[in-house]
């Protein structure tokens, strides 16, 4: 396993980032290309209507259609095949980004440039990859029509300042899923509502500190992103947690793993949930803690005999999210590597100066055991394009915890930390411990917190991450290059491989309302 370097953290003096083209086309001429404004996909997978866009476009990524959406269920045995195909339309995107921002001069100049570069060629490698989906699906059922209508893809430009997104689905990476249509908060029993308190909009980033430290805020490092209105004044945003009532039956303990905050700089940009057997299916670097099994080849007898990190050796789930980088000019051994700055992720990586993984019970009832290699994927890793029906980022600082925000990074005050929070769902479906689209096997509950019908309470995993990093607009997450390292596109992943007794224990304990580790 590739394990990159740490650095010393730089001083605040060095956090300039170093200087980059910009990430929008120049000069502000006449393109008339369709791109979108703004961008949400339907449960079928459909894209949204496309504008064209006048004098001053600035056209800033590449939207598809997320092709998962669009396939019904995918036979088992047809799942490995269809999963490569979808990691494979992934790369096919990132590819194109890059032919994109190569070219993106050019595009201003000669709009035509854009369909007969970047949009044909990338039309042409779709069509084949979902075609190659039917035949597998083909196989062993019977072969969906109509896939060749997620072939197409538009530009769109980076619309930031509109809209707060905020939107709370049945949670999952953008590495594929749809929205349930649950739409539960889920922050509840923990005052982490990550749809509250969010920026209203219009609001300075800067908030009377120098936002720029030095640095170009407009472009991010690389000319990538995130731009200045990426980021929000925590000071600035009203709070607004919400913490649901707890009805009488509530099962209202805890249990406490401690497995540390990758410490050994244990990285790699695979996702063994959505992209099993591909390298680089995420095409961003991901920070893990508790099994070291983990990568694209890990089997469930792997993860079930690999080491961990965690301080009860009976918890051997693996826990996993984009790692977090300083964006300032100081970069990793991964600069020239797949899931780094092959893939528009460079910045110093932050360890984080703490994680908590807590489990929490249902407001309305008794929870029962997880399935042992029960798969989550909570958030979307391409929230930015997809929107943000399945997003569930919250960002906060500390000391501001009752304001959470879903598409902003905080700017902290001195001595505040940046936190990340993440609430999986918590409802299973009592059979899989994985589906098609990695979504639909687990929900949030429903708004009076009981599951959707046919699901059962599960122990609620809420995963909380600080970084000590400068005060400023300095820093982003890892995403898919054309996801603009925006905020709403925080995701985090969980296997879980605690043995028996112990999740008895947790469940007991819960159930309970005590608290353990």
């Amino acid at each position: 396993m590739r394990r990159i370097s740490r650095k010393k953290r730089s001083t605040l003096a060095n956090r300039a980032i170093a200087a980059s083209a910009a990430l929008i086309l120049g000069g502000g001429g006449l393109v008339a290309v369709n791109v979108y404004a703004s961008a949400g996909e339907g449960p079928s997978g459909s894209s949204p209507p496309t504008r064209t866009q006048n004098a001053g476009s600035r056209l800033s990524t590449i939207d598809c259609p997320e092709a998962v959406n669009g396939l019904p269920d995918v036979p088992d045995e047809a799942r490995g095949e269809v999963d490569r195909e979808l990691a494979a339309m992934d790369t096919q995107i990132t590819d194109a980004y890059q032919q994109f921002a190569d070219r993106k001069e050019q595009i201003a100049r000669d709009p035509g440039l854009a369909e007969n570069a970047v949009l044909g060629p990338l039309r042409s490698k779709r069509t084949a990859s979902l075609d190659r989906i039917g035949i597998a699906i083909g196989r062993v059922g019977e072969r969906p029509a109509g896939l060749e209508s997620l072939a197409g893809c538009s530009l769109r430009a980076d619309d930031s300042r509109g809209g707060n997104g905020g939107g709370r689905g049945n949670g999952g990476p953008g590495d594929g899923g749809q929205d349930d249509g649950q739409g539960q908060d889920p922050g509840q029993n923990q005052g982490q509502d990550g749809g509250q308190g969010q920026d209203p909009g219009g609001q300075d980033p800067g908030q009377g500190q120098d936002p720029g430290q030095g640095q170009d805020p407009g472009q991010g490092q690389g000319g990538n992103g995130p731009v200045a209105a990426d980021f929000v004044d925590i000071q600035s945003v009203q709070p607004g947690v919400d913490r649901p009532r707890q009805r009488r039956g509530a099962s209202r303990g805890t249990f406490t793993t401690d497995c540390g905050r990758n410490e050994n700089g244990k990285f790699n940009p695979d996702n063994v949930i959505v992209a099993p057997g591909v390298s680089n299916g995420a095409h961003h670097m991901h920070d893990y803690i508790g099994n070291q099994a983990n990568d694209a080849f890990a089997s469930d007898d792997d993860l079930a005999n690999g080491a961990t990190t965690c301080r009860n050796q009976g918890d051997r789930s693996t826990y996993y999210w984009p790692v977090l980088r300083l964006q300032n000019g100081q970069n990793e051994d991964d600069a020239d590597a797949d899931g780094g700055g092959r893939d528009q992720n460079v910045g110093e990586i932050q360890t984080p100066s703490q994680v908590t993984l807590k489990f929490v019970g249902s407001p309305v009832g008794r929870v029962t055991a997880m399935p042992r290699f029960l798969r989550i994927i909570t958030g979307d890793a391409k929230a930015f394009t997809n929107g943000d029906a399945n997003a569930n980022a919250s960002w906060s600082c500390t000391g501001f915890e009752d304001r959470q925000l879903t598409d902003k990074y905080p700017i902290c005050p001195e001595g505040s930390q940046v936190v990340r929070t993440f609430a999986f769902q918590n409802c299973w479906d009592g059979q899989n411990t994985d589906s098609a689209n990695h979504r639909t096997h687990v929900a949030f509950a429903q708004d009076n917190g009981r599951c959707p019908n046919g699901f059962r309470a599960v122990p609620q995993l809420v995963q909380r991450i600080v970084y000590d990093v400068p005060p400023g607009p300095g820093f982003a997450v890892d995403s898919f290059p054309e996801q603009l390292h925006k905020p709403i596109t925080d995701h985090g992943d969980f296997i879980n491989v605690f043995d028996d007794r112990l999740m008895k224990k947790m469940v007991r304990c819960i159930n309970d309302g005590r608290r353990c580790r």
